[in-house]
């Protein structure tokens, strides 16, 4: 395995190399990104919200708005329709999704159904217009009385017929404030996800995506004062609106339409010249410019109103006719709110409102932060593993950074390329991920002390070790890549961003180990032609410290099962600490802007807000967490009105670093994904190990992976943490971790069963974790520096994320130990389960010739 043809040599050095020219713009300003040439690559790494601030959005259509303006259109319809056709008519009403008409003369039944008979009539659906959908069907339930059902199918075309309208819109109006690079895509049925990245004023995109933008010119009704309109009386064909003025001004406004929005070509803030106010001016295009030049020169001297989402922006008076087809709007507009209005008027109205079930907004002053910690911290701990190899292995271990090295940039090379998003759990993802790729190092190079220690010379110790390794590797690898695979479809944002960056390090981890740090060990053994195996710290670590780990494998039991029982008891009594991920609610980070947070008096100030529960906690530098409990009777709308309730109370005194809003449509579904998620990774796992191994093998596993999960599920109960989406990733980096050291330690003892076939099982085990032993002390002592360093250095948004996933590579070592391989005793494993080496080299080798042949 330590020879390699030339074509192989440039494959790997012409990976790496483009993978150092991919990544290598991650390290430059953008200022000398432009100024290099056009055909080298320029793009850089996509850091989540979470890393570098931002909003995240989710939205949702109102279903039950597009329901409304549908039966509203129906019975337009069908006035119409029976008016033109003279058919007279009676109790024209909707109910459900239901509009009903009784035809009061039964001889005019048959003209009634042919004159709405088009209403039923098929519309064509999808691209290109193949398929058709049924809208409205009809029926007569009694003589005369016909009734039209909107149908599912016809709901949910429409429903999907406005999300892609309002994506465009959306869309739009995003582009419209300047931002860089944002993503706004569908998701789902009937959701919008809008993420802007480095946004600096997150209230002002809310409000921009907040509002319908429906624009109307409608005439003022001025026959009756509007006091008697107010009580209930109002002019047949008219309603009462009010202005945004405080306090709000009431106008009666005629129903029917002069003009909308959908003829405007053109909208731009500008000012007054008479008064120098902002202003909004406006042009029509021609059809509108003909209907608005009409209803002036017929209602000079009457107010007419501009409406925007049913409240009167202005309602001047008409002195003479405008038919120019411009015009302007005025109203106690700022620069910046006519600035909104243009952006929202030449982007067009949203075919149905639009409501914000999900909000997570970090501000800029955080998100550098977290960059600049999280930058800082990721180089102090690759530097640590780094020297930690070359200290335990000294030649081979600067061989093995250097592979290390590779690994690290070609994540950030496909990263990159795939224009992947980095987030907190992508983080978790590399930590990870550089733990299995030192953990595959120590296994080859543990192999090959043994292979030296019986024997054989160097260099046929590196060829059997790197051999005698790639089982083990792959199948830790393969093991924790299917969970990863699982998990990127069953989950949602973070932990797919947890799992894409997990499958990516496995690959690259697999590809670095036994190609480029092997072709670095055949170029070394060539060139300087060494006869011992480097010494390092290894050489005073015994190959097979003979500890009879299997003699506390008892004691090892009845602690795990207490302690488990322990949690399981704290489960029920202190239920635990969820964050707003599971059960809804607003969490926001502020921090004093004279240096002096008060938590007391901020809180007195939010329990005046009539809000609910409201918990206020000081931590780091005069900062604040403040924690609102989800508004379940008011749903997702209620907990985007508290939210701006506590800017209103805090603006003046606090800066906002972070806002997460979490509604209880989407909390259920957070916490329904997380659970199947890690579930179905494990059921997999169970699966494969099965196939590869024994059913033993699979059950122990998965039996020593629930253990794990429940001790990270303990440390959140019993020490209050708050468990969210991040908490889901930390446990799933440590099952990764625990599952890759029990595979490690499995195919030992698979190896073992086929070479000694008499030996006890209980000595076969202890055997097995003793050789196995070194190897795992070194990979858990090289993960626990890096996570260390993350944890203290690494910056606020992750310490807790790092802490309990520091604690649980603890309790995954452990497991690995002291359960995963004793359970195997439990299950009646036989040596004749296996066939020996001998077999299995004979088989081999039928294989190999009956290729031949």
């Amino acid at each position: 395995m330590l020879h390699f043809s030339r074509w192989k040599t440039i494959s790997i050095w012409l990976v790496v190399f483009l993978a150092v020219i991919v990544s290598a713009p991650n390290l430059l300003p953008q200022s000398t990104l432009a100024s290099l040439p056009n055909w080298l690559p320029k793009q850089q790494l996509t850091l989540g919200l979470d890393l570098q601030g931002g909003s995240h959005i989710l939205l949702q259509i109102d279903r039950n708005d597009l329901i409304s303006d549908r039966l509203e259109g129906t019975r337009d319809d069908i006035r119409t329709a029976l008016r033109d056709a003279r058919v007279f008519y009676t109790g024209l009403s909707s109910t459900g999704h239901n509009v009903q008409v009784r035809i009061r003369d039964a001889e005019q039944i048959d003209a009634a159904k042919a004159a709405l008979a088009s209403l039923t009539q098929p519309v064509s659906s999808g691209m290109f217009g193949t398929g058709s959908v049924v809208e409205l069907t009809m029926a007569e339930p009694e003589p005369g009385l016909l009734r039209f059902t909107l149908t599912d199918e016809g709901i949910n075309y429409r429903v999907g017929t406005a999300v892609n309208q309002s994506v465009e819109v959306v869309n739009r109006r995003v582009n419209e404030l300047g931002t860089t690079e944002p993503i706004i895509q569908r998701q789902g049925n009937d959701r919008i996800l809008v993420q802007v990245p480095g946004l600096d004023d997150p209230q002002r995109l809310k409000d921009i995506l907040g509002q319908t933008a429906k624009l109307t010119f409608q005439m003022v009704d001025q026959s009756m004062p509007v006091e008697e309109a107010i009580q209930g009386r109002p002019p047949s064909g008219t309603t009462v609106m009010y202005s945004n003025d405080e306090p709000p001004v009431p106008y009666i406004i005629e129903n029917r339409v002069i003009v909308s929005g959908e003829n405007l070509v053109d909208a731009q803030a500008t000012f007054d010249q008479r008064t120098s106010e902002p202003v909004v001016s406006f042009r029509f295009d021609n059809q509108g410019a003909t209907r608005f030049g009409q209803a002036t020169q017929q209602n000079v001297g009457r107010l007419f109103a501009i409406i925007l989402d049913n409240h009167v922006i202005s309602a001047p008076r008409i002195n003479e006719p405008i038919l120019g087809g411009s015009g302007q709007i005025s109203g106690s507009f700022t620069v910046q709110s006519a600035n909104d209005l243009a952006v929202l008027l030449r982007a067009g109205a949203l075919p149905a409102d639009l409501t914000i079930i999900e909000e997570r907004t970090v501000g800029p002053s955080l998100g550098q932060d977290s960059i600049e910690a999280g930058t800082f911290a990721t180089g102090i701990a690759a530097a640590l593993v780094f020297a930690f190899m070359v200290l335990a292995y000294g030649k081979l271990g600067v061989l093995a950074s250097i592979g290390l090295a590779a690994n690290l940039v070609m994540m950030i090379a496909i990263l990159t390329t795939l224009g992947a998003t980095l987030t907190l759990p992508g983080i978790a993802g590399i930590a990870l991920t550089l733990g299995m790729a030192v953990d595959s190092n120590v296994i080859i190079f543990e192999r090959v002390r043994e292979e030296r220690a019986q024997g054989r010379s160097l260099i046929q110790s590196l060829d059997s070790g790197f051999r005698r390794a790639l089982a083990a590797v792959v199948d830790a690898n393969l093991t924790t890549l299917i969970a990863a695979v699982i998990l990127f479809y069953m989950g949602t944002g973070p932990i797919r961003g947890f799992a894409v960056t997990l499958a990516i390090g496995i690959v690259t981890t697999v590809f670095t180990a036994f190609t480029l740090t092997r072709w670095l060990i055949a170029a070394w053994l060539k060139r300087s032609r060494p006869t011992e195996f480097p010494s390092g710290l290894v050489h005073y670590l015994p190959l097979d410290p003979k500890v009879n780990l299997m003699r506390w494998r008892n004691l090892a039991f009845a602690f795990s099962a207490a302690v488990s029982l322990f949690i399981a008891v704290m489960f029920f009594v202190a239920p635990m600490n969820l964050g707003i991920d599971f059960r809804g609610g607003s969490m926001i980070e502020v921090q004093a802007k004279d240096g002096t947070a008060d938590a007391g008096d901020v809180r007195a100030r939010l329990n005046a807000l009539d809000i609910g529960e409201v918990q206020v906690q000081e931590f780091g530098n005069a900062e604040l967490m403040i924690r609102v409990e989800g508004q379940a009777e008011g749903g997702d709308t209620a907990e985007q009105s508290v939210v701006d309730k506590v800017h209103g109370a805090l603006d003046a005194d606090y800066e906002f670093r972070r806002v997460e809003v979490v509604g209880p449509t989407v909390s259920s579904e957070l916490a329904w994904s997380g659970t199947i998620g890690v579930i179905a990774s494990m059921i997999a796992m169970l699966l494969y190990i099965w196939v590869r191994f024994e059913w033993q093998f699979g059950v122990g596993a998965i039996i020593s992976t629930v253990h794990d999960v429940i001790f990270m599920i303990g440390l959140y109960v019993v020490f209050g943490l708050e468990f969210n989406l991040a908490s889901i990733a930390a446990i799933l980096t440590v099952v990764g971790y625990s599952i890759n050291d029990t595979v490690v330690i499995y195919d030992r003892v698979r190896e073992n069963l086929r070479r000694y076939k008499k030996m006890p099982i209980v000595d076969l085990i202890n055997m097995s974790l003793s050789q196995t032993l070194s190897r795992t002390f070194m990979t858990g002592l090289t993960t626990l520096f890096a996570l260390t360093v993350l944890y203290l250095w690494g910056g606020e948004v992750i310490s807790d994320f790092m802490l309990a996933i520091l604690i649980g590579i603890i309790v995954g070592t452990y497991s690995s130990l002291f359960t995963a391989g004793p359970l195997l005793i439990l299950f009646k494993l036989r040596p004749e389960m296996f066939g020996s080496e001998e077999d299995d080299k004979a088989v081999a080798k039928a294989k190999t010739a009956g290729a031949k042949a």
